[in-house]
């Protein structure tokens, strides 16, 4: 096995979420900051809330919304007049 290939390991990692928690964990990297742990991830806390972080969810909401409301039919069909000799 060779030496000194592995990663320095860490045993008082801390780690920083966008919610406020601090915690410490057993990582490779020193400090960490994540956007979401589980103190505020919606399946361990239970809570409805969407978490979106490129606007996806409201883009999706404002199309839906518009195809809802607007049933439009489709326009009909152009024919074009043949030609007379």
């Amino acid at each position: 096995m060779k030496k000194d290939i592995h990663p320095k390991y860490f045993k008082d990692a801390v780690v920083h979420c966008s919610c406020g928690k601090v915690f410490k964990i057993g990582s490779t990297r020193q400090e960490m900051h994540v956007e979401v742990c589980s103190a505020c991830h919606p399946f361990y806390t239970g809570q409805d809330k969407i978490i979106d972080t490129a606007g996806r969810v409201e883009k999706f909401r404002k199309r839906l919304a518009q195809k809802v409301e607007g049933k439009k039919k489709p326009a009909p069909k152009k024919i074009k007049a043949e030609k007379q000799k």
